[in-house]
């Protein structure tokens, strides 16, 4: 609490002090120091003023200070970071981040952070692995300078479509949520998981903040007829979020069921394992579990009318772009003029950008959670929406300890 000093004042008692305080204390809190003898009427009061709790939160007043860093190495990586700090109306903090002739990251942080709440930004880059261990290690250099509280603010979580088990594969998502806890965060803001449990991967609070506000925006003013049209779920698995949409937006839901012919089918969990030994059978002749029959899906399919419909495609990630690709088809032919898809995630990997460019595909919107500037003038389709607000005013509202409710309006369990 800060201390005004300036109504500072001593005077001698004469009636019960208590009674005084209480009759006096009006905005501020009223604190008093006995002097002088024991017997309470001898005494004196030191009488001040202490500004109280809910008066800081709404002057702005905080305690340790804001820190605001970009972990980033790659410069085309620090846009998001710089849009936050001029909402914040902050500076973004002295640091340093490269790579050493030997591959190592090293960080070197050029200022205080000692008793401050340190935000760091970051943003996956195409080397992910090395965004990963940028944060990591400018962490753990936050945690051995004594910061107060290390605020991750990760836009896009990485490996977060490994959060299943796979074969014999491994959980990355829980991996990497044990290295960032381990490695000093206290706080993390994202935006859009991949799988909302992820959340419980972390033995640390969790915002995950939504996307769709600024979606839905888009729609509602960018295309002038969108009363015409259908939300479009490319999959049964993202059929919640396209119903949130519809609903939202007063508009009819299609569903694409099937698969492409040549597309690779992906086992959630298919361990191979050679068949069991012939004596081990014949000691138990009676030993026979039963198996799953193996799964066939139908030829794509469309549930739901897009005819003379304007069909938008919605889904948290666009990577591998050829599932988007064989929708669209599937879509035109079933007498869609135009097709957007909407994300919030744009990883666009590999040729994305041309194979965009050459589909059916009127238009792609992602947000800025990753940076795609060279994939934009690759394919002139791809359209950007701009998050940095209501990352700013999650940053602001924890550094301040406001409530995040404000932040979640109107958001359900399957948004």
């Amino acid at each position: 609490m800060e201390t005004n000093f300036l109504q500072l004042k001593s005077f001698p008692l004469k009636k019960n002090p208590f009674r005084y305080i209480s009759y006096h204390m009006t905005v501020f809190y009223m604190y008093y120091i006995l002097l002088g003898s024991e017997n309470w009427k001898t005494k004196k009061v030191l009488m001040f003023c202490v500004t109280p709790p809910e008066l800081e939160t709404k002057m702005n007043i905080t305690k340790g200070g804001l820190v605001l860093f970009s972990a980033n190495s790659n410069s085309s990586c620090m846009e998001l970071s710089k849009k936050i700090a001029e909402r914040l109306g902050v500076e973004m903090g002295k640091v340093q981040v490269y790579q050493e002739p030997n591959r190592e990251t090293r960080v070197q942080i050029q200022e205080s952070v000692r008793g401050k709440d340190v935000f760091i930004i970051q943003t996956v880059s195409k080397d992910v692995n090395t965004t990963i261990m940028e944060l990591l290690i400018m962490v753990y250099a936050c945690k051995t300078s004594c910061a107060k509280s290390i605020i991750g603010v990760i836009p896009y979580f990485p490996y977060s479509k490994q959060c299943k088990m796979r074969k014999r594969g491994s959980i990355v998502s829980k991996l990497l949520a044990s290295m960032m806890c381990k490695a000093g965060l206290t706080h993390l803001i994202t935006m859009d998981l991949h799988q909302k449990e992820i959340q419980g991967f972390f033995n640390i609070p969790v915002d995950n903040l939504r996307a769709s506000p600024f979606l839905l925006q888009y729609i509602q003013e960018e295309i002038p007829d969108y009363r015409n049209a259908v939300i479009v779920a490319k999959s049964p698995a993202s059929a919640k979020r396209a119903q949130s949409f519809a609903e939202r937006l007063r508009l009819g839901i299609a569903v694409i069921h099937g698969e492409a012919q040549d597309a690779e089918s992906d086992l959630v969990d298919g361990r191979h394992s050679p068949p069991m030994v012939r004596s081990v059978a014949a000691i138990h002749p009676s030993l026979e579990i039963p198996m799953l029959i193996p799964k066939e899906k139908p030829p794509i399919t469309v549930v739901g009318d897009v005819g003379g419909r304007i069909a938008i495609i919605v889904d948290d990630i666009i990577d591998d772009v050829d599932s988007f690709l064989a929708a669209a088809e599937t879509l035109k032919e079933r007498g869609a003029y135009k097709i957007f898809v909407m994300a919030t995630h744009g990883l666009l990997s590999s040729d994305a950008p041309r194979l965009i460019e050459e589909s059916a595909i009127d238009e792609v919107v992602v947000t800025n959670t990753i940076p795609h500037e060279v994939q934009k003038l690759q394919c002139p389709k791809i359209k950007t929406v701009d998050i940095s607000m209501i990352l700013s005013e999650a940053i602001r509202r924890i550094h301040n300890g406001e409530s995040m409710s404000y932040l979640f309006r109107n958001i359900g369990l399957d948004d």
